[in-house]
């Protein structure tokens, strides 16, 4: 693609460096036909393709943004299809989230969204804050139908149809900490605990400690430790992205240059990406842009974690039917997609695959919540192509995943580290 900045334009190195992907892509359109929003409302500006021109219309004119190029980025999942499938190796993870910093920085939107965002921002990222507000979502709950009837408070009716009727207990697992190996020490890793997921689904978590302390992997929980910044990251706010990434960068270092690590493990794909890519990220700054690229070396889902490790046999083989969900991030973000479906197998687990599993589930770190009816109609094409392989139960590594497809599948949907865990000498995970 032909571009036009001028060098005053290009001496901005985030200008800089979307110059250069935009002059990766060839407008082949081959990403149209792996584009779940493109495939969903058949707009060519809903394809990575359209969002491109309008992005690189929108940088090199050096406008602020506006309500068409918000409409089109806002719809945009992140999902990454668009990476796997582009011959031409555009970086469209980059692009696109420059443009949000870019809207962030201005547009000004309207005060319902604002007031949204904020509020999201403001809580998602924060354990005890999130937790609070799931309980209170209880008393907002008889007034969801209301909500969902005026189009500017749909994400409000979204948010409580997705807030859970119990909320589970705070887990010592989210706490700093270190879990020793049992037996001989073969290797010592941090476990990312998260936001999100330490409050919804802490059991995750827990079956990670307990698989890899019984593999002889002595597993860190580090002070310091919190949000990976995706969530904020893809909402535009970069540089409350950035301080999380600080953050982060700071308390695994610690330990890195302490005892040492052998990896950061993560069990939310989602936040997987994000952390993989804090060198990119970080990379302007000259006081971490060393220690962000180290760390993102270490970075491994848990999956691709395990898959290093020689396993012994299985302590239960149970035989069951499981759809595997790849989770966008884990398959278009991280490139994951033999290392999980291998570990299942090995476990004696028989893995489906569905249809379209290159297509997004709907989730999409808040999308679900702002975006609320492309979503439903993701998931419900998601949850049809799972149930039509007729497994007994879903298997799929991204917090996120697992709370939008449970809103609509009659299948209970269960983290692959908590399978894996099972087969390897721990409980059998309680919605089986």
């Amino acid at each position: 693609m032909q571009t036009n900045f001028t060098p005053s334009q290009l001496a901005d190195p985030h200008v800089a460096e979307s110059e250069k992907i935009l002059r990766k892509c060839v407008h082949c359109g081959f990403c149209t036909a792996t584009c779940p929003t493109y495939v969903t409302l058949g707009n060519e500006l809903d394809s990575p393709r359209g969002r491109i021109y309008l992005i690189k219309d929108m940088l090199e004119n050096g406008r602020p943004a506006d309500t068409e190029i918000v409409t089109h980025i806002d719809r945009c999942l992140s999902c990454l299809s668009c990476m796997s499938t582009c011959p031409s190796g555009v970086n469209y993870m980059h692009l696109v989230d420059h443009a949000r910093a870019h809207i962030e920085q201005t547009y000004t939107r309207p005060l319902p969204q604002r007031l949204i965002r904020s509020l999201l921002a403001a809580t998602l990222p924060y354990p005890a804050r999130f937790r609070a507000a799931l309980k209170l979502a209880a008393l907002g709950r008889p007034f969801a139908g209301m909500l969902a009837r005026v189009p500017a408070l749909r994400p409000l009716a979204a948010m409580l149809a997705l807030a859970p009727k119990r909320v589970p207990d705070a887990s010592p697992s989210s706490s700093p900490g270190r879990h020793p190996a049992t037996g001989q020490r073969r290797a010592r890793v941090a476990l990312l605990t998260g936001c999100a997921q330490s409050v919804l689904e802490p059991g995750i978590n827990e079956a990670t400690i307990r698989l890899l302390t019984r593999l002889g992997v002595e597993v860190i929980v580090p002070k310091g430790e919190g949000c990976c910044g995706s969530l904020v990251h893809h909402m535009g706010r970069e540089q409350a992205a950035l301080q999380a990434a600080r953050d982060n960068v700071d308390a695994w270092t610690r330990e890195v240059d302490g005892e040492g690590l052998d990896a950061v493990v993560i069990t939310a794909s989602g936040c997987g990406t994000t952390i993989k890519d804090y060198g990119y990220m970080l990379r302007l700054d000259p006081a971490y842009a060393q220690k962000a690229a180290r760390i993102s070396a270490l970075a491994k889902d848990v999956t691709e974690y395990l898959d290093t490790i020689d396993l012994p046999e299985p302590a239960v083989r149970s035989g069951a039917v499981v759809a595997y969900h790849s989770a966008c991030s884990m398959q278009h973000g991280q490139k994951i997609t033999r290392q999980p479906k291998a570990l299942l197998q090995k476990a004696g687990f028989v893995v489906k695959e569905p249809r379209e599993g290159h297509l997004c589930c709907g989730s999409a770190g808040t999308y679900n919540i702002m975006q609320p009816e492309i979503a439903a109609k993701l998931r419900d094409r998601k949850v049809k192509n799972i149930e039509a392989t007729g497994a007994a139960l879903i298997a799929t590594g991204n917090i996120g995943c697992i709370t939008q497809i449970a809103g609509a599948a009659k299948l209970p949907v269960v983290h692959t580290v908590a399978l894996l865990d099972w087969a390897y000498g721990g409980p059998k995970p309680i919605n089986l």
